[in-house]
């Protein structure tokens, strides 16, 4: 709030607050969409300001006038509930950022600090990258488990037919076959694409 006045004359009261980007609706949203929840803010700014942007975008909770070891202790409050991921951009969330499971600094718009304590930078700050770059982070969990199956499944299966009487040549063109199929099915992650997809 700033007091407009001329002289010793008080001429009025002005109210500010920062205004939601466009896509933070839709990002929270999609973000609901995968499973994640609560979605809390946790902000330096204004507490009654803080609440209507949350309200705004359909965050779950907000928290205002927050100082940086303020939102550490947040974080490390959340975190004994659940897995927390902090998503920030400033010199203020650093330290949060360090403090949750995964930090995720917003790149383009982020501070160096920020970005140095964070564990994934977004290189944009578009808030729809957000949760394609979870999304991408769960595809790559499952493609990865996977190759575990399919290379250790294979091993599993050569070891006790090698002794029981398989050539050794053959084992060896399955080995090798089983390490391309995991290699191509890595590959996969490159045409991967964002879905609409439900909590793992």
């Amino acid at each position: 709030v700033m007091i407009v006045a001329r002289g010793d004359r008080a001429l009025g009261a002005l109210g500010l607050m920062d205004t939601p980007r466009r896509e933070a609706r839709e990002a929270v949203s999609a973000l609901r969409a995968m499973g994640l929840a609560p979605l809390v803010m946790l902000s330096g700014d204004n507490a009654r300001v803080a609440e209507a942007v949350a309200r705004e975008v359909g965050l779950d909770e907000a928290r205002g006038g927050l100082l940086p070891e303020e939102k550490v202790e947040a974080v490390r409050t959340l975190r004994a509930a659940q897995p927390v991921a902090m998503v920030g951009d400033g010199v203020n969330d650093a330290p949060a950022l360090a403090q949750a499971d995964i930090g995720i600094a917003m790149g383009a718009a982020g501070s160096a600090v920020a970005l140095e304590a964070a564990d994934v930078a977004l290189m944009g700050d578009d808030l729809a990258r957000l949760p394609e770059a979870i999304g991408l982070g769960r595809a790559t969990v499952a493609i990865i488990r996977q190759n575990l199956v399919i290379s250790l499944g294979m091993v599993a299966v050569l070891v006790p037919a090698a002794m029981f009487g398989l050539n050794l040549g053959a084992a060896v063109v399955f080995h090798e076959g089983s390490t391309v199929a995991v290699v191509l099915n890595a590959l996969r992650l490159l045409g991967w694409r964002q879905r609409t997809a439900g909590p793992d």
